[in-house]
């Protein structure tokens, strides 16, 4: 489930009122399909209900499917409502735009949907951060959050670690906090769906924090339109604002800045990239470099500085040795074991090979040799093929009725895993041992034993 999903499942009273927001309009109206975005600005200056039959005909016969999906996600989002009324024999359905969206829409196109917030005015000798600076410290922020993912404890704040629980991609610390097989697909995701499956769980905790969860998502998306690099003065904030520009720091989505006496933020482009990258049909903003290089002997080569993409790593590669620039190692059956014990399967671990491939070998068919991916998948199924299941043994048990008996009730129970009659043994689950036991003695008193 995405960002808009969630909003699609929040009550028509709270996404009514979220409307109200222009911000979180223009948010909506970029995450629809292009068909969606086309009927909402045919509809947005018409003021009266129209034939839904009207709205059906604007389809050509070839892309009826499109049509269907789009008018599904309008109605999903409540920006399209349906009204059905009776007609002689006859139903008619009208359609039109949700009167708050299409207010506030209509106000954020007239005014140019120009922000909100002025720019600060910081004093001269305050130093700004450049274009490339702010990019690497988002960057540098966000690793240090994945790190609390893959285990190395790169994050030490509660908020990081609860979100990442919340999202079922870290198990419980009394489970020992590793990461799940949801955490692993989380990894392979491009940065932009993990922003959006962070702030997804940020979001829905904000009522159990005591946090306006409304005001909370208004102002998320809001960040996502202010102009990149510019700072925003945070004496105009709420306390819930200023709260969230903290803990948002911690992802990189803003940097926060003093000066001598005022103190404002800056937003990155990975807040940029919060309402620029809502479409499932848009590209990344975050592009990904490849970087690993693997030969049919095993061997791992990983041209790397990134102390995140090393940790993952680890997770199914066995690493020899460790350069600044530079990680070799091998994948053996015990590595991927761990790997496998960690929730991780076989096709993971061959997509993420695949997906950072090296550009010398991103073009070569296939990017990870065969006997790699199939070796790898081998070793999975060998796991699986075996299931351990605690066990009881009785054996030598004193006459052949007591066993036959034993067995009889035993297999009733469907707890019977082995039996060997020559020698009266049987192997019985753990958990029905007292069960076991008891039956024993209840079957030598009855016969006077």
């Amino acid at each position: 489930m995405n960002f808009m999903d969630y909003l699609a499942s929040l009550p028509a009273n709270q996404l009514d009122g979220l409307y109200e927001s222009h911000w979180t309009c223009q948010a909506v109206l970029r995450s629809l399909p292009p068909l969606g975005k086309l009927y909402v600005l045919r509809l947005l200056y018409i003021d009266q209900p129209i034939s839904g039959k009207v709205v059906s005909d604007w389809a050509k016969p070839d892309a009826l499917s499109k049509h269907a999906v789009a008018v599904e996600r309008l109605q999903k989002m409540r920006v399209l409502l349906e009204t059905r009324e009776k007609a002689g024999k006859k139903e008619v359905v009208s359609c039109q735009l949700n009167a708050v969206f299409q207010r506030n829409l209509r106000h954020a196109l007239s005014v140019g949907a120009c922000p909100s917030r002025e720019p600060a005015s910081v004093k001269a000798g305050a130093r700004m951060l450049a274009a490339s600076e702010l990019d690497e410290y988002a960057d540098r922020q966000w690793d240090t959050v994945l790190l609390e993912l893959v285990g190395s404890g790169g994050s030490s704040y509660p908020i990081v670690t609860e979100t990442f629980q919340r999202a079922g991609l870290i198990s419980s610390k009394e489970s020992g906090g590793q990461i799940t097989e949801l955490g692993f697909q989380f990894l392979l995701a491009d940065k932009s769906t993990q922003l959006w499956t962070v702030l997804r769980e940020y979001v829905a905790a904000a009522e159990d924090r005591g946090m306006d969860t409304p005001n909370l998502i208004r102002f998320l998306l809001e960040l996502g339109f202010l102009d990149v690099g510019r700072p925003y003065g945070t004496a105009d904030l709420t306390s819930m604002e200023s709260k969230m520009v903290e803990e948002l720091a911690l992802l990189g989505l803003v940097k926060l800045q003093k000066g001598t006496r005022e103190s404002w933020f800056i937003t990155t482009r990975s807040a940029s990239s919060l309402c620029a990258g809502l479409s499932a049909e848009s590209n990344s903003f975050h592009t990904i470099e490849g970087f690993i290089l693997v030969e049919t002997n095993f061997r791992v080569y990983a041209y790397t500085s990134s102390k995140m993409h090393v940790e993952i790593l680890k997770l199914f590669v066995k690493v020899e040795y460790q350069l600044p620039n530079l990680v070799v190692g091998g994948i053996s059956r015990e590595s991927v074991n761990h790997a496998f014990a960690c929730g991780i399967t076989a096709d993971q671990i061959v997509s993420y090979m695949q997906k950072h491939a090296h550009p010398k070998i991103v073009h070569r068919i296939p990017v990870l040799p065969e006997t790699i991916a199939d070796q790898v998948r081998l070793w999975e199924q060998d796991r699986n093929r075996v299931k351990a299941t605690s066990a009881v043994c009785y054996e030598n048990l004193p006459t052949k009725d007591l066993y036959d008996a034993v067995v009889r009730h035993v297999r009733s129970l469907r707890g019977l895993l082995w039996e060997q009659p020559g020698q009266r043994r049987l192997v019985v689950r753990a958990e029905l041992h007292e069960e076991v036991r008891n039956f024993m003695r209840k079957y030598a008193s009855s016969r006077g034993q």
